[in-house]
């Protein structure tokens, strides 16, 4: 019987999102994770724990590994994976120094390595020098694992061949969503009690930063008020973060304070009630990589509202059928399609079904499936030899380059 390949994975913090797609792994292959840190300092998750079905190695346990600097990343990094003896290292984009160390153990023992990516042309803006760095490391790559179409061109765009890059990076695990939201529904007026829940809102998920554009979500919720009148439906927005006192702010100064919500950051288990209550989701980023909480509004069931600067968007949305997709600078557009999505015109039951079904194709499982092409590949592509000169210059680069991102 064939040896299944020794994989180690990594990923800053192992929440549940990452739980759910890992464990979808190790039912294909051995697998070992390795986790940076217990705490993370941009989402402020409870320690998770869950049944894992694969080994796992923590780096840090006193501070965010965001806090560590490079060399004692790279000793711990270096360390485990001497311990561990890979076959195979899948390893998180190319900005972080622990990608870095990853891909400079893998390069130095000859062992194939995957990037796993979901950043995209559009993203942010992309100077030459940056590019031709980025297209340096790429090349060092076996093979790819990205979200969807727009990252696949872009990794192909510095170099990977298509033929190396499959997708399935970015999914969440639609039963506990799925599930929660069903459950949320049916006990809906002791719930809506409970979590302090108007009867009608739109939902809106988000860190509370400039990209997520909740200044021009707001706008938009107060140009559809003024023309829905008393039928109008409320705004819930999840989330904290550092312009909550801005966003507070332009609540007031708009006479918005009875219509909008804001219950805070929500931990995983008790997102799904908030989504299975809601009556459709908006995500107006002007720059999203991908967008999880697009996954999770449509296995919740939810017509969905979506910029178009959001990577997720070709995938998930079906404009009109399932949702919409908008500009996040035309305030007047989005305005427009809340008060579409909220008239009795719009058959909101099916458009939720039609989310159910889309995301169906977006699993854990698609992300072990999609890996699971990319191990193959990679073990097949001949390791090329990095002499010490090649090396040394590799090592600095990287180095610069996480230094500037």
């Amino acid at each position: 019987m064939k040896r299944q390949p020794k994989v180690a994975i990594m990923f800053g913090i192992f929440g549940p999102y990452i739980v759910a797609r890992v464990n979808a792994l190790a039912a294909y292959c051995e697998v070992v994770g390795i986790e940076g840190s217990e705490a993370d300092d941009v989402y402020a998750w409870d320690k998770y724990v869950d049944a894992d079905c694969f080994r796992r190695i923590t780096l840090f346990t006193d501070a965010p590994i965001s806090q560590k600097n490079f060399a004692d990343v790279d000793a711990k990094v270096t360390a485990a994976l001497d311990t561990i003896k890979p076959d195979v290292v899948a390893v998180p984009g190319w900005s972080a120094g622990y990608a870095h160390s990853m891909l400079l153990w893998a390069l130095h023992h000859r062992i194939p390595a995957i990037v796993m990516s979901d950043s995209g042309k559009q993203d942010s803006d992309r100077p030459w020098w940056r590019e031709l760095v980025k297209r340096g490391i790429v090349a060092r790559f076996s093979a790819g694992l990205v979200g969807g179409q727009r990252h696949v061109d872009y990794l192909s765009s510095l170099g990977m061949p298509s033929e190396r890059i499959f997708t399935g990076y970015d999914v969440v695990d639609n039963a506990h969503f799925g599930i929660g939201a069903g459950r949320a529904r049916r006990q809906a007026a002791t719930c809506r009690i409970e979590l302090g829940l108007p009867e009608r809102y739109f939902l809106a998920s988000a860190r509370f930063v400039e990209k997520k554009n909740l200044h021009r979500l707001i706008a938009a919720f107060a140009a559809y008020r003024a023309v829905a009148g008393s039928e109008a439906w409320n705004l819930v927005l999840l989330g904290d973060g550092n312009l909550r006192p801005h966003i507070e702010q332009q609540i007031n100064h708009l006479g918005l304070g009875n219509a909008i919500t804001m219950p805070g950051f929500k931990q995983y288990a008790e997102l799904p009630a908030y989504y299975g209550l809601a009556s459709a989701f908006v995500h107006a980023s002007t720059s999203e990589q991908w967008g999880l909480v697009v996954n999770e509004a449509m296995a919740s069931g939810l017509p969905v509202i979506v910029s178009n600067r959001c990577g997720c968007t070709p995938e998930l949305v079906e404009d009109g059928e399932n949702g919409f997709v908008f500009d996040p600078f035309d305030i007047g557009a989005l305005a427009g399609m809340m008060s579409h999505v909220a008239s009795p015109e719009c058959d909101r039951v099916s458009m939720g079904e039609k989310s159910r079904k889309i995301v169906e194709r977006w699993t854990p499982e698609s992300f072990a499936q999609g890996l699971i092409s990319a191990i193959q590949v990679a073990l097949s592509v001949p390791q090329m030899r990095t002499h010490d000169v090649q090396y040394v210059l590799l090592r600095t680069i990287t180095r610069l380059h996480a230094r500037t991102m």
